[in-house]
């Protein structure tokens, strides 16, 4: 689709630096886009790795702690779990990929931490599974971080799609069209110009 535009070299020389300036855009979209294909198409293959783990421990933990019911009748159970005051220190911050701020997670248990119930009535099985469940948190952490950068790279994804083809499909070829139609317009009014001059001077010839 054409601009409106006067078809003079002003508005042409305009449409020209335009023109050079919506290339360039496209071209640096274009990689980016690019870019941002390879780095989401890696990290979809490394997140859905990173759940797998994460289901496979989750369903490790799960099996010590149902041996751990099994093991301990359900007041005692309920008592030890109640009294559980083991400390995490989450920071949560960001991390600049290209132009976004993906999410970025770390953990921490304090040192000498202890789960916060007694010993005597509760069972080596029940440790083990509240330190598999302990484990699993960086894990989980990752998994949330990976997916949320996903979803943050998808949308850039998108949007820097639709601009490559607005420059590819709209802007630029309405540019060239337009440049076409002016310098067209342009070269048709030097020729009429021409005949013009060429006439003048016949008449003042003959004269």
């Amino acid at each position: 689709m054409r601009i409106r535009a006067n078809p003079n070299r002003m508005q042409l020389l305009r449409l020209k630096r335009r023109l050079v300036l919506a290339k360039r855009g496209h071209k640096l979209l274009k990689d980016k886009q690019e870019e941002l294909m390879r780095r989401f198409l890696g990290m979809v293959h490394q997140a859905r790795a990173l759940r797998e783990t994460v289901e496979a421990e989750l369903a490790q933990a799960y099996r010590a702690f149902i041996s751990a019911r099994f093991e301990m009748d359900a007041p005692a159970m309920e008592a030890a779990l109640a009294s559980s005051r083991r400390l995490v220190e989450l920071h949560a911050d960001r991390e600049q990929v290209m132009n976004l701020k993906v999410p970025k997670f770390t953990v921490e248990f304090p040192a000498g931490a202890e789960f916060g119930y007694g010993y005597l009535e509760t069972t080596a099985e029940l440790d083990r599974a509240l330190e598999l469940y302990a484990a699993i948190i960086p894990h989980l952490l990752k998994v949330a971080e990976m997916e949320k950068s996903l979803q943050l790279i998808a949308a850039e994804l998108e949007k820097t799609r639709r601009r490559v083809n607005a420059l590819e499909h709209i802007l630029v070829p309405s540019l060239e069209e337009t440049i076409r139609f002016i310098s067209d317009r342009l070269g048709e009014l030097e020729r009429e110009t021409a005949t013009r001059l060429m006439k003048v001077k016949e008449i003042v010839r003959e004269h």
